[in-house]
């Protein structure tokens, strides 16, 4: 199997083709771009990266959707954001994303707002989590980090078309994956126990859901190419992070990223630079990449099956069936 690159050469910040690195910052890699009269939803908006994301996307002037699980801690960092950005327009919206029934309602309220629908950030995510299951059911890192963000996206995407078609401004879907997809079971996706705890492992089922995440960039690109909508779908790494994601990984591990880290680990601003590089900037013009430190990266060659993708996305509309 091939593994990721992406550390290479622009680990220690040297710039790569587009102009940046692993240094560069959500504020750099939007810089210039105007998004007035523009709207975003960005998952997960409630801490580390998601805050960022809602912050540099109010501050180059789009409208901002966020969906939180926890509705209070939404209306914080709203607070948060429009301390530094008085004049942004900020909404918030209950959005649990262990519940495919909490994907439809946020969508339901999302519509009530009447808005157009341009950039969507699917941010939001779990890691290395001990077995769990979702409010249907789905073991955890699956159905949170893969299926309800497949449900919401499916969902939201008739209107990001007819947005682009309307305004012939390029629809953005952006999905956050990992270089962890590398680290997955055997054969990639087990279709055949996708919610079972037998030989279930905390890093490989957080792996899985991460290759989930690019196998369906991958094919919703193709799908909307075949259609001619003016939409690009891409995922990224958003490097090494000291996020709460942490939070289930033996005590020892992070210690030594915390304690060893300092060359590989990004600030937030770092961290969300790519998410903003494809979710704004005029240099992305592919579909159904896999990008890190705001430049094309190494996938795995499970990352890169058309059969695969396929075959997981039909099983994904079958999963998310009401």
């Amino acid at each position: 199997m091939t593994t990721t690159s992406h550390m290479i050469p622009y680990f220690l910040g040297l710039k790569g083709p587009t102009g940046f690195s692993s240094r560069s910052t959500a504020e750099e890699t939007s810089a210039g771009v105007d998004l007035t009269g523009r709207v975003a939803i960005v998952t997960g908006a409630s801490s580390g990266l998601g805050i960022e994301t809602a912050r540099v996307l109010a501050l180059r002037g789009a409208e901002v959707v966020i969906g939180v699980r926890r509705v209070n801690a939404g209306e914080e960092t709203k607070e948060v954001i429009l301390k530094s950005i008085p004049n942004a327009k900020i909404h918030v919206l209950e959005l649990d994303l262990g519940s495919l029934a909490s994907v439809r309602e946020f969508v339901k309220n999302f519509k009530e707002l009447k808005l157009p629908l341009n950039i969507l950030i699917n941010n939001a995510g779990v890691m290395a989590c001990p077995f769990g299951r979702t409010k249907d059911g789905h073991e955890l890192q699956f159905g949170t980090n893969h299926l309800a963000h497949f449900l919401l996206t499916e969902l939201l995407l008739p209107l990001i078309k007819q947005t682009a078609k309307d305004t012939g401004i390029q629809g953005r879907i952006v999905i956050l994956a990992s270089s962890g997809h590398d680290l997955t079971y055997p054969g990639g996706i087990r279709f055949d126990k996708l919610d079972s705890e037998e030989g279930y492992d905390p890093y490989r089922a957080y792996g899985q859901s991460k290759l989930a995440n690019l196998l369906h960039a991958k094919e919703l690109a193709r799908r909307l190419k075949e259609e001619n909508a003016n939409v690009i779908v891409n995922a990224l790494h958003p490097g090494v992070i000291q996020t709460g994601l942490a939070r289930h990984m033996p005590k020892i591990a992070v210690f030594f990223i915390k304690t060893f880290g300092g060359l590989a680990l990004k600030s937030i601003p770092q961290g969300a630079a790519t998410s903003l590089f494809l979710a704004t900037n005029p240099k992305v013009t592919v579909s159904g990449e896999y990008w890190a430190d705001s430049n094309i990266a190494a996938r795995s060659d499970l990352a890169r099956d058309d059969g695969l993708a396929k075959r997981l996305y039909e099983v994904s509309l079958d999963m998310t069936k009401p």
